[in-house]
């Protein structure tokens, strides 16, 4: 049988599985919701003014979301940097994707299955981030209603089921920033240079926002994006922000990854 997409996906997910760092990312993202918890343990106080802070000490499966206030500002998109600014430029510098071509696989199956493979690690970057959050916030807390954005008391059971979907919505604009740092790794064969430049890439959005004082540009940034999820604990869900931030992030993934294919269907990688 002719090797598909599907096959390069199997074989980039077992690489990342076979590596430490894909591990520490993991880890590093399952430890901060127990830290979070733990630091509150120690003290009278909390983050009460954030989206949802106001269900600390009250129930844990706010926990997570209150996290992901946080990462969203920086820590999420290092460790997606750190994946996908390197999934293309490493074997591309070492000279082993000649190995992989050799294998009758198409270029663009093979570039295909990296970026599939660093979307998969951003989905089990998040999940961690909540599975941890959810137990470590449970054990602490308890799993009791919580209290939404507009002041709607939500049930446990529909809390729970919006928590995972606030996940989702987070992890698309997450996808977007994997999918710059795959563009980049593709262009600039070169792992140091596209980690860096996909993160002064998100910075430079976040500049944006600070410097460029035009309200309604904001909302077509990455940046913004990352709050999405907020309007999923309103009452009733305000879709608005949740709808444009999948049209947004599907434009900021689509042209990096157009032009990544481009370039990399048409490079010379059997003669490195």
């Amino acid at each position: 049988m002719r090797p598909t997409t599907l096959t390069a996906y199997r074989w980039e997910v077992r690489k990342l599985a076979s590596q430490k760092r894909t591990y520490i990312g993991i880890g590093a993202a399952a430890l901060l919701p127990i830290l979070f918890v733990t630091v509150m343990a120690f003290q009278t106080g909390g983050p009460y003014d954030v989206p949802l802070g106001h269900n600390l000490r009250h129930t844990g499966i706010a926990l997570s979301l209150v996290v992901l206030t946080f990462a969203s500002r920086f820590g999420a998109q290092l460790v997606t940097a750190l994946v996908a600014g390197d999934i293309v430029a490493t074997e591309d510098s070492g000279g082993t994707l000649k190995m992989i071509l050799t294998r009758s696989l198409r270029r663009r199956q093979v570039l295909a299955g990296k970026t599939l493979a660093s979307f998969t690690y951003v989905v089990a970057l998040l999940l961690a981030l909540l599975v941890a959050g959810l137990i470590s916030g449970g054990i602490a807390w308890g799993f009791n209603p919580v209290v939404g954005l507009t002041g709607t008391t939500l049930s446990t059971g529909r809390s729970l089921g919006l928590a995972f979907a606030a996940i989702g919505v987070f992890a698309v604009p997450l996808l977007a920033i994997a999918a710059f740092g795959v563009f980049l790794s593709v262009v600039t064969r070169n792992s140091a240079a596209a980690i860096v430049g996909t993160l002064v890439y998100e910075l430079f959005m976040e500049a944006i926002v600070g410097l460029v004082h035009v309200q309604w540009l904001h909302h077509y940034l990455l940046s913004a994006q990352f709050d999405a999820w907020h309007g999923l604990f309103q009452t009733p869900i305000y879709w608005p922000p949740i709808v444009r931030s999948f049209w947004v992030c599907a434009i900021f993934v689509a042209v990096p990854l157009a032009v990544a294919f481009a370039v990399f269907q048409r490079r010379d990688v059997t003669g490195d």
